[in-house]
């Protein structure tokens, strides 16, 4: 049988703390699905188009789909056929909404166990809205995202 697990966010952009937490739900999965949301409440960066190629340019691994999605998590999850879902945690602030999450999942979607992954000790700080704001003023962002990531961001902020 072969194991799905779900990895949902916004992605915008993709980090090398979320290319991390993929790499390592595929030690524990055959397969992940990176659902990138639709979240009307947020003004993102890049499209969901551009994220979506932009997440495929970074995985670039067979055992790797990239989806996007617009409503429940649960719902998304059970049609994908998967199993688990996997969420990072960076610090402890993230663990109250993080627990909120996995048990309505779990209420609406029995069966579906979601996985808290801790980033590597070196890209603990890492967020997207981090990476944004260095991008923005014309930082180096070279180390924490994929080299197609810092071409977009370059491009966004004419840098």
């Amino acid at each position: 049988m072969t194991r799905v697990a779900v990895y949902p966010g916004s992605f915008d952009p993709i980090t090398r703390g979320h290319e991390d937490l993929i790499r390592r739900a595929l030690t524990f999965a055959d397969r992940v699905i990176v659902a990138v949301a639709v979240n009307v409440a947020k003004q993102p960066l890049f499209t969901l188009e551009q994220r979506v190629a932009l997440i495929q340019k970074a995985t670039a691994d067979p055992r790797v789909e990239v989806r996007s999605f617009d409503g429940l998590l649960a719902d998304f999850v059970r049609a994908a056929g998967a199993t688990l879902i996997v969420r990072g945690l960076r610090a402890v602030s993230d663990f109250e909404y993080e627990f909120q999450m996995a048990l309505m999942n779990r209420n609406l979607a029995p069966g579906v166990e979601t996985v808290f992954l801790v980033p590597a000790f070196d890209l603990t700080y890492l967020s997207s809205s981090l990476v944004r704001e260095v991008a923005r003023f014309g930082g180096d962002v070279s180390q924490l995202v994929h080299p197609a990531v810092g071409q977009a961001l370059r491009q966004k902020f004419g840098k």
